[in-house]
């Protein structure tokens, strides 16, 4: 599901994409439909047949071997590319050596991520943040992982995606949290540049982004479909947020079942 910033106070728009075709979704808010499982899943990387998705997309082989499927995604800091055991070391030259973010988004409270700089704002929709603010950009992704781990010292690093989804999120100053903490790790910060240089940890000085999504109704109560236990999911299209349809019957998360063959009816 591809999700792109609103223009001048619009909403987010989503569509929903299969090879060449996408499908507007912003403009179905309101009218039932049905996905339906045919009960096959393909890799996302290699095409094979799989009987189980791993890590949203991956046969088993692939999830083993591919650089973008280890554990050193999730936690950057245990990076092991200067060990001589990268997994794949050209793909890690690509996408792990290049400028990341450090940022503070307002998806269900406070919290800190990173991304590279190329996903910004793309991951903040992602996550269904309503306000996001880049704090600091590092050369590296494992350098991202170091700073986050300072970070998470005073600050959440993940999404209650129940409180996301029923809207019951309050805006921040995110400006201010961002001077409180840059103030209060200012040692730690110190002492990452002392071992990655000077120039490798930089203060940005953006302004906060807020992120409004096209949502007729929240729901009251999170009822979340899963195609692994029910192949047919329907309902009426209340609302889009972070990668969830947000249905009249229930809540599902599209990127989970990434690689799964799915028919999808509309009004």
């Amino acid at each position: 599901m591809a999700i792109e910033p609103g223009q001048g106070g619009e909403p987010a728009r989503y569509a929903l994409c299969a090879g060449d075709q996408r499908l507007d979704l912003n403009a179905h808010l309101g009218q039932p439909l049905r996905l339906t499982w045919s009960g096959a899943i393909a890799c996302t990387h290699c095409g094979r047949a799989t009987r189980k998705s791993f890590a949203q997309g991956y046969c088993y082989p692939c999830f083993k071997r591919l650089a973008q499927c280890d554990t050193c995604i999730v936690k950057p800091e245990t990076c092991h590319f200067f060990a001589g055991t990268c997994r794949e070391p050209q793909w890690a030259e690509r996408h792990c050596f290049q400028p990341h973010v450090v940022y503070l988004a307002n998806s269900s409270g406070l919290k800190v991520g990173i991304t590279r700089g190329t996903q910004v704002p793309t991951r903040w929709l992602d996550q269904g943040a309503i306000q996001a603010l880049p704090i600091l950009e590092v050369a590296t992704r494992q350098q991202s992982g170091f700073v986050e781990i300072l970070f998470k010292e005073e600050v959440a690093d993940r999404t209650n995606w129940r409180a996301m989804l029923k809207g019951e999120v309050a805006p921040l100053d995110l400006v201010a949290e961002r001077d409180r903490l840059l103030a209060r790790l200012d040692g730690g910060l110190a002492a990452l540049r002392e071992r990655f240089g000077g120039e490798a940890i930089r203060v940005l000085d953006a302004a906060p982004v807020t992120l409004d999504y096209p949502v007729l109704e929240f729901p009251r109560k999170i009822v979340s479909h899963n195609f692994d236990k029910k192949p047919v999911v329907e309902g009426t299209l209340m609302g889009l947020k972070g990668q969830y349809l947000i249905l009249d019957s229930g809540v599902i998360n599209l990127r989970k079942f990434t690689g799964y063959e799915v028919t999808l009816e509309v009004a």
